[in-house]
């Protein structure tokens, strides 16, 4: 496009980002289908994932089983594939990385034309913004994807700790790509603009009819958990993956018990140590009752009378 059609190199990425994404947009779309039906099918999926959650910490394996099994034949008769609207955007990752790669190596060149192609404050592309309003604006936009879930429509509570994950993502990721070239930040903001312009074109009643996606079901809130602040569903995923690492252990230790069974006789253990009297100071000879008897003068005198 930059060499056909004589677009500026800054033009030239926002187009091919653009095309790009269009190529996926009916995986896109084929998620948020996914989600709608997720969504509204999600107080019986809680339910499940409830009782599954309450029989796994109270050790009950029959009741984990039933309803472990109730959940499965839930989903095939309506189905319902939990991480299919997460997996379905992943195919732009070849995309994201296609795109990452070529203009960073073309950055790193350097290409010529690319050194005049920017625009407003940066007009080499092969630099990194010197007043880091790119790398800002970006991790603005890409938690703003996130948030949204432009990319899967998935805002469920059930995934809440995918969700707090992903919110610290774009943190995380900027001191490292701070100080990329420009022309990945230009082809990184077109994309999460793009993303935003979706998520707002597939909220409009009449676009999502056109496409075939499922209107979602309001659902009571009664019958729906209450949504959890970051903090709290942060603390409540460790605390159950500590009942959980603790349940495993004891299963652990428990089919270890089991296999030594097999092989032979247990060994007797005890609480305490059984050569010590708990909670007593052992004395070095038991009491005897002759020895408490005071010594006699003519011992000869006990024995014969």
């Amino acid at each position: 496009m930059h060499v056909n059609l004589g677009l500026p190199w800054w033009g030239a990425i926002a187009a091919c980002t653009v095309f790009a994404r269009c190529l996926v947009f009916p995986l896109i779309v084929k998620g948020q289908r996914e989600a709608a039906k997720i969504h509204n099918h999600m107080p019986e999926i809680q339910k499940f994932s409830t009782r599954i959650r309450e029989a796994k910490l109270a050790g009950d394996h029959v009741e984990f089983y039933r309803a472990s099994s109730e959940m499965t034949f839930y989903q095939k008769k309506h189905d319902i594939k939990l991480l299919r609207p997460l997996i379905l955007p992943l195919t732009q990752a070849p995309i994201f990385i296609s795109f990452f790669i070529a203009l960073r190596e073309m950055a790193s060149l350097p290409v010529p034309s690319l050194q005049t192609g920017g625009l407003w404050w940066f007009q080499d592309l092969t630099l990194s913004d010197p007043l880091y309003v790119l790398p800002l604006v970006v991790t603005a936009t890409m938690w703003g994807v996130l948030e949204l879930g432009a990319e899967t429509g998935v805002q469920s509570a059930d995934l809440q700790w995918m969700r707090n994950v992903m919110r610290l993502m774009p943190l995380a990721v900027l001191p490292i790509t701070i100080h990329f070239p420009s022309a990945v930040f230009m082809y990184w903001l077109s994309s999460n603009l793009f993303s935003l312009s979706q998520v707002a074109c597939l909220r409009i009643p009449a676009v999502r009819s056109v496409l075939k996606i499922p209107q979602r079901v309001v659902h009571d809130s009664s019958k729906l958990p209450p949504r959890e602040g970051f903090l709290q569903s942060f603390k409540k995923g460790w605390k159950n993956a500590e009942l959980t690492h603790q349940l495993q252990e004891r299963e652990r230790r428990m089919q270890n018990h089991l296999e030594l069974a097999a092989r032979g006789p247990l060994r007797q253990t005890f609480t305490h140590n059984p050569l010590l009297q708990h909670g007593k100071n052992p004395s070095p000879n038991p009491p005897n009752s002759s020895s408490n008897k005071p010594k006699s003068k003519q011992p000869w005198r006990d024995t014969l009378g």
